[in-house]
C-alpha cells in the first residue's frame, strides 16, 4: 500500500498508535521522581494528555480527528522540543533520554501523516 492508497480511516488508526506511544511516555514521566524535582516535565505530560483527550471522541470521523490534530500538532511540538532540553536537566539515564527521541518520533510520525491526509484530501474528499 502506498501512502496515496491510504484512507483517511486508516490515517486516524496510525494516529492512535502512535498517540499510544506518545502515553506510554507521558506516563513514564508523570510516574518518574524526577517529574517532582523538575515540574516543567509535566508541560510534556499535559500536552500529550490534552492532544489525546481531544481526538479520542473522534476517532470515528477523520475528518474532525484530522481537523483537531492540525489544530493540536503544534502545541505538542513545542512540548516535545522543550521536553528535549528539559530532559536532560532532570536526569541522564537512558529512560529520559529514550523518552525524547520517542516524542521526536512520534510528533514527526503524526507530522507526517497530517501531510498525506492533506495530499489525499486534494486528490479526494476526505
Amino acid at each position: 500500500m502506498t501512502d496515496s492508497d491510504i484512507t483517511p480511516a486508516e490515517i486516524v488508526d496510525r494516529c492512535q498508535t502512535i498517540m499510544a506511544h506518545a502515553w506510554m511516555v507521558r506516563t513514564f514521566v508523570k510516574h518518574s521522581d524526577e517529574a517532582e524535582d523538575f515540574p516543567e516535565l509535566m508541560h510534556l505530560a499535559r500536552a500529550v494528555f490534552d492532544t489525546a483527550r481531544a481526538l479520542e471522541t473522534r476517532v470515528d470521523d477523520p475528518a474532525a480527528y484530522l481537523k483537531m490534530l492540525t489544530k493540536k500538532i503544534g502545541k505538542l511540538r513545542a512540548a516535545a522540543e522543550q521536553f528535549r532540553q528539559d530532559a536532560p536537566a532532570a536526569s541522564a539515564h537512558t529512560n529520559f533520554q529514550q523518552a525524547v527521541i520517542s516524542m521526536d518520533a512520534c510528533v514527526d510520525a503524526l507530522t507526517r501523516l497530517l501531510h498525506i491526509a492533506t495530499t489525499i484530501a486534494t486528490d479526494r474528499p476526505v
